[in-house]
């Protein structure tokens, strides 16, 4: 018997019946794990095992992840949030389906445009579950000796079986390629045979989560390997008014600045809203300036070429146009974009914007 598993999963239950309001079972169960700590661990090793380590650079292989407390329900979308909750009914419930003889693979692959959310709905996952999140590290898993690669993801699998976790898998297509990729070694479409094979051996107390930017480049095989599929796309609206309030603390947006970043931040990422309000941050403090919507929109649209999206709006507007400017965003939501709010995303006076706003119309009656 795996006296380090048993310790772990025993551990589990007890911090659950303390969730549960069950002091006393929880506290009798933990006396139980110290009393036998000796029997389950002659060699006095931690409970949770060492995190497996690649044999030639002895770079780790495994990393536990901390949850950070921004993680929560409201920046997913409805259907997200249907999806997740049927999903982590089945997880809750594996053991009752099995013994009904129900197919209870847990299995979950999240895919879609990179920087939208992929790891943060990992981690609200593995918080629902009230489970450690381990992380493979895929630059170490990927060994130099491409026979050690093989070795490195069995490891992996094996430290995942031997507590309660949720592993993820980030940039999965980088050991789950298609194997008819002619560009590829022969060496490395062993590594994925090797994968798949890994993945047929779970046991079901793991959650796997597996999440890549380049589903087309997954072997067909792997696909059929998770029960769960869940395309993670660009933000919307809602989300994006979420994700500004979330990552702007401290910069006191009013809830009408907040409609205008959600509203011109379409097309852009979860990372990208990140960055843009780390920027207006910075600048408060090198510059000591107040954060105004010049600031963020300014840096948005320095975002927009590292984005995957050709639908990003700012990437058809231009800042030192005013009156263009103004005429489309106007035209756009003539709700939220005044005169006075355009010329504080551009930087300019309303008196100055009604010039410009002048101009514009004399010039077109010219015509």
């Amino acid at each position: 018997m795996d006296g380090v598993k048993v310790r772990n999963y025993a551990a589990l239950l007890a911090d659950k019946l303390s969730a549960e309001g069950d002091d006393a079972s929880a506290q009798r169960l933990r006396k139980i794990l110290d009393a036998r700590a000796v029997q389950l661990h002659p060699t006095r090793v931690e409970q949770h095992a060492p995190p497996p380590v690649d044999g030639e650079s002895r770079f780790p292989l495994v990393e536990k992840v901390e949850i950070p407390e921004s993680v929560n329900r409201h920046l997913l979308t409805e259907s997200q949030r249907t999806f997740v909750e049927d999903y982590l009914s089945v997880v809750r419930s594996r053991a009752e389906l099995e013994q009904k003889g129900i197919s209870s693979g847990t299995n979950l692959l999240l895919y879609g445009p990179p920087g939208c959310g992929k790891s943060h709905l990992a981690f609200f996952i593995a918080k629902e579950l009230q489970l450690p999140l381990y992380m493979a590290r895929l630059d170490g898993l990927i060994s130099s000796f491409l026979g050690s690669t093989a070795k490195n993801i069995r490891a992996v699998f094996e430290f995942a079986s031997r507590m309660p976790c949720v592993l993820l898998l980030d940039e999965f297509d980088a050991i789950a390629k298609l194997r008819d990729d002619q560009q590829e070694l022969g060496e490395l479409k062993r590594v994925v045979n090797s994968f798949i094979q890994n993945m047929d051996g779970l046991g079901r107390d793991i959650t796997l989560i597996a999440a890549t930017n380049h589903e087309q480049l997954l072997d067909p095989a792997v696909w059929r390997r998770f029960q769960y599929l869940l395309h993670i796309d660009l933000p919307n609206l809602e989300q994006r008014d979420a994700f500004w309030e979330l990552f702007s603390e401290g910069l006191n947006w009013s809830s009408k600045e907040l409609k205008v970043l959600a509203d011109l931040s379409e097309g852009f990422s979860v990372a990208a809203i990140e960055g843009a309000a780390n920027r207006v941050k910075q600048q408060m403090i090198t510059r000591q300036t107040k954060p105004n919507l010049n600031t963020a929109v300014t840096a948005l649209s320095s975002l927009v070429r590292g984005e995957s999206s050709t639908k990003a709006v700012l990437s058809s507007m231009r800042l030192d146009e005013p009156h263009a400017l103004a005429e489309r965003l106007q035209k756009r939501n003539p709700q939220i974009y005044s005169l006075s709010v355009v010329g504080e995303i551009t930087g300019l006076s309303k008196a100055t914007m009604s010039r410009h706003a002048g101009n514009g119309r004399s010039k077109r009656k010219e015509k």
